[in-house]
């Protein structure tokens, strides 16, 4: 078998190992922000400054998962490309 087929397949391999990994990852953390939201919905003790905190700590969160999959999926076509140019 062909080296650049074997190289081809383990990319393919990884991208999809990766891409179902960090959805599941982004389905944990959404369903952990909607317990942790009813949680303060229903908590008189918990200040204000500090739902906002967390709501801002989310947000960085959510932001940064985004962050790091456009540059993750930028790279794996980077490497896609560099093997569809080497014929």
């Amino acid at each position: 078998m062909d080296p650049k087929q074997i190289a081809k397949q383990m990319i393919v391999f990884n991208k999809t190992a990766f891409d179902n990994n960090f959805r599941g990852m982004q389905a944990l953390q959404e369903q952990t922000e909607r317990l942790v939201s009813k949680f303060w919905e229903k908590s008189p003790m918990f200040p204000e400054e500090g739902k906002k905190a967390i709501t801002d700590w989310m947000a960085a969160y959510k932001k940064g998962c985004e962050d790091f999959k456009s540059v993750v999926d930028e790279n794996f076509q980077k490497v896609e490309d560099f093997f569809k140019e080497t014929k």
